[in-house]
Protein backbone atom coordinates (compact mmCIF):
# COMPACT_ATOMS: atom_id res chain seq x y z
CA UNK A 1 0.00 0.00 0.00
CA UNK A 2 1.23 3.43 -0.88
CA UNK A 3 1.90 6.31 1.63
CA UNK A 4 -0.98 8.48 -1.17
CA UNK A 5 -3.45 5.85 -1.07
CA UNK A 6 -3.07 5.89 3.12
CA UNK A 7 -3.92 9.55 2.78
CA UNK A 8 -6.61 9.12 0.01
CA UNK A 9 -8.37 6.04 2.21
CA UNK A 10 -8.23 8.08 5.71
CA UNK A 11 -8.83 12.05 4.84
CA UNK A 12 -11.11 12.25 6.54
CA UNK A 13 -9.90 11.50 10.18
CA UNK A 14 -6.07 11.54 9.60
CA UNK A 15 -3.01 13.43 11.85
CA UNK A 16 0.36 13.36 11.07
CA UNK A 17 3.42 12.85 13.47
CA UNK A 18 7.06 13.85 11.32
CA UNK A 19 10.57 13.95 12.44
CA UNK A 20 13.81 14.74 11.17
CA UNK A 21 14.03 12.70 8.13
CA UNK A 22 11.36 15.49 6.67
CA UNK A 23 13.88 18.40 7.29
CA UNK A 24 17.04 15.85 5.67
CA UNK A 25 15.66 14.82 2.85
CA UNK A 26 17.00 14.42 0.10
CA UNK A 27 20.65 14.91 1.37
CA UNK A 28 19.86 18.76 2.66
CA UNK A 29 23.18 19.94 4.00
CA UNK A 30 21.82 22.72 6.24
CA UNK A 31 19.78 19.67 8.27
CA UNK A 32 21.93 17.84 10.60
CA UNK A 33 20.94 14.22 12.52
CA UNK A 34 20.12 14.32 16.01
CA UNK A 35 23.85 12.50 16.59
CA UNK A 36 25.56 15.46 14.78
CA UNK A 37 23.73 18.42 16.81
CA UNK A 38 24.73 16.73 20.11
CA UNK A 39 27.78 16.14 18.88
CA UNK A 40 27.98 19.50 17.92
CA UNK A 41 26.73 20.45 21.61
CA UNK A 42 29.53 18.25 22.96
CA UNK A 43 32.24 19.80 21.09
CA UNK A 44 30.99 23.43 22.19
CA UNK A 45 30.78 22.74 26.06
CA UNK A 46 32.30 19.92 27.01
CA UNK A 47 35.40 19.01 24.35
CA UNK A 48 37.92 17.86 27.09
CA UNK A 49 35.33 15.02 28.11
CA UNK A 50 33.95 13.76 24.71
CA UNK A 51 35.37 14.97 21.30
CA UNK A 52 34.69 12.22 18.97
CA UNK A 53 33.20 12.14 15.64
CA UNK A 54 30.35 9.72 16.35
CA UNK A 55 28.38 8.90 19.27
CA UNK A 56 29.57 5.84 21.29
CA UNK A 57 27.74 2.51 21.53
CA UNK A 58 26.08 1.29 24.13
CA UNK A 59 24.40 4.31 25.07
CA UNK A 60 21.69 6.06 23.79
CA UNK A 61 21.09 9.89 22.43
CA UNK A 62 18.61 10.61 25.45
CA UNK A 63 21.53 9.60 28.00
CA UNK A 64 24.06 10.94 25.63
CA UNK A 65 22.49 14.27 26.58
CA UNK A 66 22.11 14.47 29.79
CA UNK A 67 26.12 13.13 30.36
CA UNK A 68 26.53 16.49 28.26
CA UNK A 69 24.86 17.83 30.80
CA UNK A 70 27.30 16.83 33.79
CA UNK A 71 30.13 17.46 32.27
CA UNK A 72 29.60 20.97 31.13
CA UNK A 73 30.89 22.60 34.35
CA UNK A 74 32.92 25.48 33.02
CA UNK A 75 32.36 29.31 33.62
CA UNK A 76 29.43 31.38 31.82
CA UNK A 77 28.55 28.02 29.42
CA UNK A 78 27.24 26.22 32.84
CA UNK A 79 24.28 28.48 33.70
CA UNK A 80 20.59 26.91 33.64
CA UNK A 81 19.56 26.27 30.13
CA UNK A 82 22.77 27.22 28.26
CA UNK A 83 22.75 24.04 26.46
CA UNK A 84 19.25 24.50 24.85
CA UNK A 85 20.09 28.25 24.27
CA UNK A 86 22.82 27.06 21.70
CA UNK A 87 20.95 24.60 20.35
CA UNK A 88 17.97 26.83 19.55
CA UNK A 89 20.64 28.87 17.77
CA UNK A 90 22.05 26.34 15.65
CA UNK A 91 18.27 25.35 14.19
CA UNK A 92 17.12 28.74 14.09
CA UNK A 93 18.42 29.39 10.63
CA UNK A 94 17.33 26.00 8.92
CA UNK A 95 15.24 26.96 5.72
CA UNK A 96 12.27 25.58 4.15
CA UNK A 97 12.87 23.58 1.06
CA UNK A 98 9.60 22.97 -1.39
CA UNK A 99 8.49 19.25 -0.33
CA UNK A 100 8.00 21.19 3.32
CA UNK A 101 5.93 23.47 1.17
CA UNK A 102 4.13 20.42 -1.09
CA UNK A 103 3.52 18.85 2.39
CA UNK A 104 2.17 21.54 4.44
CA UNK A 105 0.22 22.76 1.34
CA UNK A 106 -1.82 19.01 1.37
CA UNK A 107 -2.16 19.35 4.81
CA UNK A 108 -3.92 22.33 4.97
CA UNK A 109 -6.00 20.76 1.90
CA UNK A 110 -7.08 17.58 4.63
CA UNK A 111 -7.34 20.34 7.02
CA UNK A 112 -5.18 17.43 9.21
CA UNK A 113 -3.21 18.15 12.08
CA UNK A 114 0.73 17.45 12.01
CA UNK A 115 2.68 16.77 15.26
CA UNK A 116 6.35 17.49 14.71
CA UNK A 117 9.23 15.96 17.00
CA UNK A 118 11.60 18.74 15.67
CA UNK A 119 12.43 21.72 17.54
CA UNK A 120 12.98 24.09 14.41
CA UNK A 121 10.17 26.50 12.67
CA UNK A 122 11.13 25.24 9.38
CA UNK A 123 7.12 23.71 9.18
CA UNK A 124 5.23 27.04 9.81
CA UNK A 125 7.72 29.08 7.97
CA UNK A 126 6.82 26.81 4.88
CA UNK A 127 2.95 27.51 5.23
CA UNK A 128 3.34 30.79 6.34
CA UNK A 129 1.43 30.56 9.44
CA UNK A 130 0.77 31.96 12.68
CA UNK A 131 0.98 31.20 16.16
CA UNK A 132 -2.37 30.13 17.69
CA UNK A 133 -3.43 28.94 21.39
CA UNK A 134 -6.63 26.35 22.36
CA UNK A 135 -6.18 28.34 25.83
CA UNK A 136 -6.43 32.02 27.00
CA UNK A 137 -4.91 31.24 30.38
CA UNK A 138 -1.03 31.56 30.39
CA UNK A 139 1.11 28.01 29.66
CA UNK A 140 4.05 27.43 30.56
CA UNK A 141 7.08 27.44 28.46
CA UNK A 142 8.78 24.65 29.44
CA UNK A 143 5.56 22.31 28.38
CA UNK A 144 4.07 24.90 25.08
CA UNK A 145 1.49 21.86 24.35
CA UNK A 146 -1.65 24.14 23.94
CA UNK A 147 -0.13 26.22 21.01
CA UNK A 148 0.17 25.76 17.59
CA UNK A 149 0.92 27.22 14.44
CA UNK A 150 -2.04 27.43 11.65
CA UNK A 151 -4.34 29.20 9.99
CA UNK A 152 -7.38 29.98 11.65
CA UNK A 153 -7.91 29.50 15.77
CA UNK A 154 -9.40 25.81 16.85
CA UNK A 155 -11.27 25.22 19.86
CA UNK A 156 -9.89 21.72 19.77
CA UNK A 157 -6.44 20.31 18.75
CA UNK A 158 -8.48 17.99 16.67
CA UNK A 159 -10.62 20.59 14.95
CA UNK A 160 -8.23 21.11 11.77
CA UNK A 161 -5.14 21.73 10.71
CA UNK A 162 -2.21 23.13 12.67
CA UNK A 163 1.76 22.40 13.72
CA UNK A 164 1.94 21.11 17.15
CA UNK A 165 4.98 20.91 18.94
CA UNK A 166 6.03 17.31 20.58
CA UNK A 167 9.14 18.19 21.87
CA UNK A 168 9.11 21.92 22.12
CA UNK A 169 10.86 24.38 20.12
CA UNK A 170 13.47 27.00 19.28
CA UNK A 171 11.44 29.96 19.98
CA UNK A 172 10.87 28.62 23.52
CA UNK A 173 14.09 27.02 24.56
CA UNK A 174 13.50 26.10 27.68
CA UNK A 175 11.34 24.12 26.31
CA UNK A 176 13.71 21.72 23.92
CA UNK A 177 13.41 18.16 25.09
CA UNK A 178 17.05 16.51 24.58
CA UNK A 179 17.47 14.46 27.24
CA UNK A 180 16.09 11.02 29.12
CA UNK A 181 15.64 13.52 32.32
CA UNK A 182 13.77 15.69 29.65
CA UNK A 183 11.13 13.33 28.25
CA UNK A 184 10.93 11.30 31.88
CA UNK A 185 9.46 14.97 32.87
CA UNK A 186 6.94 14.89 29.80
CA UNK A 187 5.90 11.02 30.96
CA UNK A 188 5.55 12.33 33.93
CA UNK A 189 3.21 16.09 32.88
CA UNK A 190 1.38 13.61 30.31
CA UNK A 191 0.63 11.02 33.10
CA UNK A 192 -0.63 13.67 35.70
CA UNK A 193 -3.16 14.30 32.19
CA UNK A 194 -3.74 10.46 31.43
CA UNK A 195 -4.42 9.26 34.41
CA UNK A 196 -4.95 11.52 37.85
CA UNK A 197 -8.28 12.96 38.81
CA UNK A 198 -11.66 11.88 37.86
CA UNK A 199 -11.72 13.85 34.42
CA UNK A 200 -9.28 11.77 32.91
CA UNK A 201 -10.01 9.52 29.62
CA UNK A 202 -9.17 6.12 31.45
CA UNK A 203 -12.48 6.73 33.49
CA UNK A 204 -14.71 6.75 30.69
CA UNK A 205 -15.98 9.93 31.48
CA UNK A 206 -16.82 13.09 29.30
CA UNK A 207 -13.55 12.07 26.97
CA UNK A 208 -13.97 15.40 25.22
CA UNK A 209 -13.34 17.22 27.77
CA UNK A 210 -10.40 15.71 29.94
CA UNK A 211 -7.78 17.62 31.51
CA UNK A 212 -5.56 17.17 28.11
CA UNK A 213 -8.10 18.17 25.73
CA UNK A 214 -6.43 21.45 24.99
CA UNK A 215 -3.30 20.08 23.80
CA UNK A 216 -1.70 17.82 21.59
CA UNK A 217 -2.26 14.77 23.48
CA UNK A 218 -6.04 15.12 22.50
CA UNK A 219 -4.58 14.63 18.87
CA UNK A 220 -3.00 11.49 20.00
CA UNK A 221 -6.18 9.44 21.00
CA UNK A 222 -8.76 10.72 18.83
CA UNK A 223 -7.23 11.01 15.25
CA UNK A 224 -5.70 7.92 13.36
CA UNK A 225 -2.07 9.01 13.30
CA UNK A 226 0.24 8.20 9.65
CA UNK A 227 3.83 8.66 11.17
CA UNK A 228 7.16 9.46 9.23
CA UNK A 229 10.66 10.43 9.32
CA UNK A 230 10.99 9.14 13.14
CA UNK A 231 13.42 6.12 13.47
CA UNK A 232 11.09 5.14 16.98
CA UNK A 233 14.24 3.79 17.90
CA UNK A 234 14.15 2.80 21.81
CA UNK A 235 15.77 6.40 23.04
CA UNK A 236 12.42 7.81 21.56
CA UNK A 237 10.85 7.20 25.20
CA UNK A 238 8.08 9.82 25.73
CA UNK A 239 6.44 9.08 22.08
CA UNK A 240 6.59 5.18 22.44
CA UNK A 241 5.47 5.00 25.91
CA UNK A 242 2.38 7.32 24.69
CA UNK A 243 1.82 4.41 21.85
CA UNK A 244 1.52 2.44 24.29
CA UNK A 245 -0.99 4.06 26.59
CA UNK A 246 -2.78 4.89 22.97
CA UNK A 247 -3.41 1.34 22.89
CA UNK A 248 -3.71 0.55 26.12
CA UNK A 249 -6.77 3.28 25.98
CA UNK A 250 -8.26 1.73 22.80
CA UNK A 251 -8.15 -1.62 24.58
CA UNK A 252 -10.59 -0.66 27.40
CA UNK A 253 -12.39 1.82 25.08
CA UNK A 254 -12.72 -0.35 21.83
CA UNK A 255 -15.51 1.56 20.06
CA UNK A 256 -13.14 4.48 20.31
CA UNK A 257 -9.80 2.93 18.48
CA UNK A 258 -8.25 4.64 15.62
CA UNK A 259 -6.29 3.43 13.15
CA UNK A 260 -2.49 4.20 12.63
CA UNK A 261 0.71 3.60 10.32
CA UNK A 262 4.31 3.47 11.00
CA UNK A 263 6.12 4.22 7.66
CA UNK A 264 9.44 3.52 6.65
CA UNK A 265 11.86 2.72 3.63
CA UNK A 266 12.39 -1.48 3.23
CA UNK A 267 15.43 -2.17 4.73
CA UNK A 268 18.10 -5.68 4.87
CA UNK A 269 17.45 -5.90 8.46
CA UNK A 270 20.90 -7.15 8.54
CA UNK A 271 21.19 -7.46 12.08
CA UNK A 272 17.34 -8.33 13.14
CA UNK A 273 16.91 -4.76 14.54
CA UNK A 274 13.56 -4.53 12.64
CA UNK A 275 11.99 -7.42 14.14
CA UNK A 276 11.80 -5.81 17.94
CA UNK A 277 10.11 -2.43 16.41
CA UNK A 278 7.60 -4.25 13.86
CA UNK A 279 6.62 -6.15 17.05
CA UNK A 280 6.18 -3.09 18.84
CA UNK A 281 4.09 -1.02 16.73
CA UNK A 282 2.03 -4.12 15.47
CA UNK A 283 1.22 -3.86 19.26
CA UNK A 284 0.27 -0.85 19.96
CA UNK A 285 -1.96 -0.83 16.66
CA UNK A 286 0.21 0.98 14.03
CA UNK A 287 0.74 -1.14 10.76
CA UNK A 288 4.19 -1.15 9.29
CA UNK A 289 4.38 0.28 5.74
CA UNK A 290 7.84 -0.02 3.94
CA UNK A 291 7.99 1.73 1.10
CA UNK A 292 10.78 0.90 -1.81
CA UNK A 293 12.11 4.91 -1.35
CA UNK A 294 12.61 8.20 0.18
CA UNK A 295 10.78 9.94 -2.86
CA UNK A 296 7.71 7.73 -2.33
CA UNK A 297 7.63 8.87 1.42
CA UNK A 298 8.88 13.02 1.03
CA UNK A 299 7.66 13.64 -2.41
CA UNK A 300 5.37 11.60 -4.54
CA UNK A 301 2.10 11.52 -2.27
CA UNK A 302 2.56 15.26 -1.47
CA UNK A 303 2.47 16.50 -5.25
Amino acid sequence: MSLANIISRNRDNIAFIVGNGLNRYPNNPDAISWDHLLLRLWRRFAPEAYNSDRVPKGITLTEFYDLLDLSNTTGDLAQPFGIQKEASRIMDDWNFRQHHQQFIAKAIELDAPVLTTNFDMILPAAGNLNQFYTQSKPFTDFYPWTTYYGLRQHESPTDGFGVWYINGFVKYHRSIRLGLTHYMGCVERARDFLHKGENNPFNGKDQQHWRGHLTWLHIIFNRDLCIFGISLEENEVFIRWLLIERARYFKKFPERKKKGWYIAVASANENGSLEGKKMFMRSVGLEYIELDSYNEIYQKPWL
